[in-house]
């Protein structure tokens, strides 16, 4: 059993999975929260444009 576990400790695979995984999540908020942003200034552009045309 204690042989098993020391295999597992020095098996690094999963630990660059995981590491991807975190790097990928942390890009995701960052571009969530930068759309949430972008898109208000978007849509008042667009209505001022609405309005501009009406």
């Amino acid at each position: 059993m204690l042989s098993i576990f020391r295999r597992l400790m020095k098996n690094t695979d999963g630990a660059t999975a995981v590491e991807y995984t975190l790097i990928t999540s942390l890009i995701a908020v960052a571009a969530i929260a930068s759309m949430r942003s972008v898109s208000g200034k978007v849509s008042h552009v667009l209505g001022a444009a609405t309005n501009a045309l009406n």
